[in-house]
């Protein structure tokens, strides 16, 4: 899967994803930190991307439809430190079978897993 990591999402999770087989790519590698979400999701999907963010603007469905892209994992964690945040996104990408998620929208808590798949 290809994979955007929004720079709200520690950039140390791209060598932890990558090394279970996925081409992840960052917000802030590419040169957008601190750019609008629209800029954020224009090259998220010109890139053929799977987006994770813990941004809130991406839960919208009537914009962001699932199907009409390639994928959104948010993050939605009571305490989203550094360390739960990776552990938390760590586990899904080993426990999970994430490829099923290409086009989902898919909201992760500290304790469930919600997935919206294309109608």
């Amino acid at each position: 899967m290809r994979i955007k990591l929004d720079e709200n999402i520690p950039a140390s999770l791209q060598g932890v994803i990558a090394s279970r087989g996925h081409d992840v790519d960052t917000v802030l590698s590419e040169g957008i930190a601190g750019q609008d979400d629209n800029v954020v999701w224009e090259h998220t999907t010109e890139a053929g991307r799977f987006l994770i963010t813990q941004d809130l603007d991406f839960s919208d469905i009537r914009r962001f439809t699932p199907g009409t892209h390639h994928g959104i994992l948010l993050v939605r964690l009571r305490d989203p430190g550094f360390h739960a945040l990776k552990a938390r996104i760590a586990g899904l990408f080993q426990m999970e079978n994430v490829d099923a998620w290409l086009g989902c929208l898919v909201v992760a808590t500290d304790t469930k897993l919600r997935v919206r798949r294309p109608r």
